[in-house]
């Protein structure tokens, strides 16, 4: 079961802080929920650079939700 990080409502760069903050943790499998085109590029390139694969972006209602998963 994923981790939810819910930033939605948040500004940069606390959903990018969030988001490093649950792979810090060792957490395997992450959805972020961001209601912002630049959150969602911003948690994206963030996740890659921290060596995990962003495996699905959708778009929901006024939201997008990222799917994380580690290497």
């Amino acid at each position: 079961m994923a981790i939810i990080v819910d930033a939605r409502g948040l500004s940069c760069p606390q959903p990018v802080l969030m988001t490093i903050g649950e792979i810090k943790k060792g957490s395997d499998d992450i959805e972020v929920l961001v209601d912002t085109e630049t959150s969602k590029e911003n948690v994206s390139r963030a996740a890659t650079s921290h060596k995990c694969d962003v495996t699905d972006v959708t778009e929901e209602d006024n939201f997008f939700r990222i799917h994380i998963k580690r290497n």
